[in-house]
């Protein structure tokens, strides 16, 4: 099939990619002329495991190229995929301009039946603005159909959770629609749940609020446990047994961030006050989720007693192991709330280290873990990458000028630390 991403950011360049990798002629579109050098030159611009090797494999099966035209794009493939960027308005809102420029484009260029989808995430009833912006702006009244097929990518896995997904979701208002993506999506076996526009963009936005529910909750929950001495994780464990809950998202900890949860539920609470509902539990679990950065800072303050003057390494900056994304990072919230408390500021990220010099000033960058712990008061956990769980702790704990650890994703054993001679504070883990 001939394919047109518009849009080569996280979700645009890994579903180009991986559609092109099936055997499908992609072109993907993109505005930035710098990014697509490194495109065309089999580069990524983001760090994503496995997706530049799909990048050279399929450039040189010449089944995936790069523009920075929407009318070549447009031109060459019948099913075009909207992938720009959707970033939050003061509000809170979805900045909806981008996919506006798109469609006009998108529009003047139609010269025949073209299959316009939503693969951005945008509110309930864009469907029906695209669809007005193409009538209004088509230069020839040709036949269109407009279409809704949410993504459900988790940056750090997100090649494999595109060629393995749980379900594909398809909104769609003809039968021709449907029939040309259940064919592109036929060689993935996975559940496919066919249904309208509308129905389709509300599913995503549903996914991501569930998800950041589940987080928030076991934050709420593993508060009561440090009041009690009782341990979140196995809290966790217990109540994920229930296959009606299941044990992804229970993990306590500093929050969630990343672009697509923060903006999301944000978002879908101003969908709902739009259309006259007030959406008080989303409300609480953004609360919840802004005291957990809170509640980091105040456990290294407990353990400090003053911070002014002290000198405390951050492990870990990226909002999520496996990926160099900063956008609404937890990190940065804890660190600016450091700084001003009056403490100096030491950070290492495995993949984030470039992303983080261009966004924090006033902090020192180490090489590596041992650099930063060398005359630290305290180490704070931020990301749970693999290789802070493999740290030669004894080592760390003799570089420290004072032997504290806390720990905002619960990465090491608290009696172990306490073994070690370690203060040792966690989430939730009363006994730490």
């Amino acid at each position: 099939m001939e394919i047109c991403i518009i849009g080569s950011g996280h979700v645009g360049l890994v579903t180009g990619a991986c559609f092109a990798d099936l055997g499908n002629r992609v072109v993907c579109v993109d505005n930035d002329r710098r990014k697509l050098s490194m495109l065309k030159a089999g580069k990524a611009p983001f760090y994503e495991p496995g997706l530049e090797q799909l990048l050279r494999h399929n450039i040189a099966q010449k089944r995936l190229s790069f523009t920075p035209s929407i009318a070549e794009g447009v031109r060459r493939a019948q099913v075009i995929f909207i992938a720009v960027g959707t970033p939050p308005l003061p509000s809170g809102e979805a900045d909806l301009t981008g996919v506006e420029h798109v469609v006009r484009e998108v529009a003047c260029a139609m010269k025949g039946y073209r299959l316009l989808v939503e693969k951005s995430t945008v509110p309930v009833e864009t469907g029906k603005w695209i669809e007005h912006t193409l009538r209004s702006f088509i230069r020839k009244k040709v036949p269109f159909d407009v279409a809704s097929n949410p993504e459900f990518l988790r940056e750090g896995s997100a090649v494999n959770d595109f060629l393995h997904p749980d379900r594909v979701v398809i909104g769609v208002q003809s039968q021709k629609a449907k029939g040309i993506l259940t064919e592109l999506y036929k060689p993935f076996q996975a559940p496919m749940v066919v249904t309208d526009v509308a129905s389709a963009e509300l599913i995503k936005h549903a996914s991501n609020a569930f998800l950041a529910t589940k987080i928030s909750f076991i934050n709420a929950v593993a508060g009561l446990c440090e009041q009690v001495g009782a341990d979140v994780e196995k809290v966790a464990h217990g109540v994920g047994l229930d296959r009606r809950i299941g044990p992804a998202f229970l993990d306590a900890g500093v929050g969630y961030g990343g672009f697509c949860l923060p903006k999301d539920i944000e978002a879908f609470i101003r969908i709902a006050e739009k259309l006259g509902v007030d959406f008080k539990l989303l409300k609480a679990v953004r609360e919840i989720n802004e005291t957990q950065r809170r509640s980091v800072v105040k456990k290294v303050e407990r353990q400090l007693w003053n911070l002014k003057g002290k000198k405390i390494g951050i492990l870990g900056l990226a909002f999520k192991p496996d990926t160099d994304d900063m956008r609404f990072a937890p990190s940065l919230e804890v660190i600016d709330a450091l700084l001003k408390a009056g403490a100096s500021i030491r950070a290492f990220d495995p993949q984030a280290m470039p992303e983080a010099h261009r966004l924090l000033d006033g902090i020192t960058f180490s090489k590596n873990p041992y650099e930063l712990a060398r005359g630290c008061d305290c180490l704070v956990v931020i990301t749970e990458w693999n290789e802070f769980k493999e740290l030669d702790l004894k080592k760390v704990k003799r570089l420290m000028r004072q032997p504290v650890i806390v720990d905002g994703r619960n990465l090491y054993d608290p009696a172990v630390m306490k073994g070690l001679g370690f203060r040792y504070a966690a989430v939730g883990r009363g006994s730490s």
